[in-house]
């Protein structure tokens, strides 16, 4: 006769392991967060109350707290609130706090003061892969994306969405205004009595709308980007190119090593495009694996000459394609790439084989730009196919060397993107699957910037254990405390 698989009477009497060790697997990873915390020394790293108070109430251990958020956000599990169920549930968590159970107050206060502590920690680990020479390319990849905050759109305000939520109040007084008129010549006394009631309630609420909306617009004029945020007062309004609309949060900056795919360095900014972003996530990169040369790969995103410049000026070879933004291309016409820059000379060659010499320098934007043009346009037979001008001008930048040879560098390998996006785009995936639809839980970009290190240290941690296997790691674990 066949059976299912049958469990034991809830009312028999069992007897447990003695010891709390005998649940956890010698290959459990929480025996690589026990081993990393222990090698740390949380004061220097810039943690509060490293030290027991001589007086007072017993507090909690700062590195049994830190293993809580490490455990937590290793399995997707970052609310205090369910940290704390955990430490009184969960078998694995007990091992790691000997059996204790800190409430979710204590657990969200220590996140909260503990912010650099904890930036420090992920830098930490950072250096321990590249002890264990993980970062033998020297080739990170550079993106950036963008997390949502805890801010909802309709709590953020800009110029242009007062003037646009008025316009819709106004519209709506106007419609019930006309409804009052309509029911005041069509309805009998009776029935009109209790319409007049609830139409002018409305209107009421209305123009207290818009009132507040005025007072709005005032404040935005003493905010420096003219933006205001009620909730979390550092996110911003950003364009999400993935779904070609807005959110409200945070562009959250990351390169990535190409071997491995960890992350080497990462940064939460509320500035809403990556163009001056380029050579500082570069820098840092290059900082936290210890190369004296580096490959960057960006993408167009990051295309900005004194960016690329700084980069060139480091030692670092940047990998950034340019953005295709000629309107002369757009309609048919000859752009940029069709005149070829003859150094020994200082001109360029255009398609009629005629050459535009330099005439002038002029400062735009902070930058020294140089002016070309020859003095055959008005003649020539193909001046419809150039410009619509009398003369068709070039700009050239004083540096534009360093992009020239940027573009051989890309020219010269045709899979550049391709490695950038095998590399960096997939983390940034990951990482938004395990935080799930709300991203950050946390406010400002000093709270959020510690959340996302944590997101970072679980990342580059299972990272590891899935390249090394928990066994190597433990044993790097016990080479670096000794």
């Amino acid at each position: 006769m066949s059976r299912f698989i049958e469990g034991q009477d809830r009312q028999q009497v069992t007897l447990l392991p003695e010891c709390l060790d005998d649940f956890i697997g010698e290959d459990n990873p929480v025996r690589v967060i026990d081993a990393f915390v222990a090698e740390l020394n949380l004061g220097e790293l810039g943690f509060d109350r490293t030290v027991p108070a001589a007086t007072g109430r017993p507090a909690y251990d700062p590195a049994v707290l830190l293993k809580v958020y490490i455990y937590g956000y290793l399995n997707r599990v970052q609310s205090s609130r369910r940290l704390e169920h955990e430490c009184q549930r969960n078998v694995e968590v007990m091992w790691l706090t000997g059996r204790l159970a800190p409430d979710f107050k204590t657990i969200a206060d220590f996140r909260r003061d503990n912010g650099a502590g904890i930036r420090n920690v992920c830098r930490r680990f950072v250096v321990l892969c590249r002890d264990l020479k993980l970062f033998a390319q020297g080739a990170v990849a550079i993106d950036g994306s963008k997390f949502k905050a805890v801010n909802s759109r309709d709590r953020n305000f800009t110029p242009a969405k007062v003037d646009k939520r008025k316009e819709q109040i106004e519209e709506s007084i106007q419609r019930y205004m006309s409804a009052l008129d309509t029911a005041d010549r069509t309805l009998p006394l009776l029935e009109f009595g209790p319409r007049y009631a609830h139409l002018t309630d409305k209107i009421k609420t209305l123009r207290e709308q818009m009132r507040r909306m005025d007072q709005m617009k005032e404040r935005l004029k003493e905010e420096p980007d003219g933006q205001l945020s009620q909730t979390d007062p550092d996110a911003r309004s950003m364009m999400s190119q993935a779904k070609g609309t807005g959110l409200v949060g945070y562009n959250v900056q990351a390169a990535v090593d190409a071997k491995h795919h960890l992350i080497v360095a990462h940064e939460v900014t509320n500035v809403g495009h990556d163009r001056a972003q380029l050579s500082k996530m570069a820098l840092a990169a290059r900082q936290a694996m210890g190369k004296k040369q580096l490959k960057a790969y960006a993408d167009r995103g990051y295309f900005m000459g004194p960016e690329i410049k700084a980069c060139h000026d480091a030692g670092i070879k940047a990998f950034v394609p340019k953005p295709m933004t000629s309107n002369a291309k757009a309609m048919g016409r000859f752009d940029k790439s069709d005149f070829i820059y003859i150094a020994r000379d200082d001109e360029y060659q255009c398609p009629a084989g005629q050459r535009a010499t330099y005439r002038y320098t002029r400062e735009e934007n902070g930058q020294q730009i140089r002016r070309y043009w020859s003095s055959e346009c008005a003649g020539c037979t193909m001046k419809s196919q150039c410009t619509t001008a009398d003369y068709r001008r070039i700009s050239r930048w004083e540096h534009e060397p360093v992009i020239e040879a940027m573009q051989r560098r890309l020219d010269r390998q045709p899979d550049a993107m391709t490695l950038r996006r095998r590399t960096v785009e997939h983390v940034f995936g990951t990482l938004k699957h395990w935080m799930g639809s709300t991203h950050f839980l946390t406010r400002t970009l000093e709270h959020v910037s510690t959340e996302m290190s944590l997101h970072v240290l679980a990342y580059n941690l299972k990272r590891v254990l899935r390249v090394l296997g928990i066994a190597k790691t433990m044993k790097a674990m016990k080479l670096a405390g000794a």
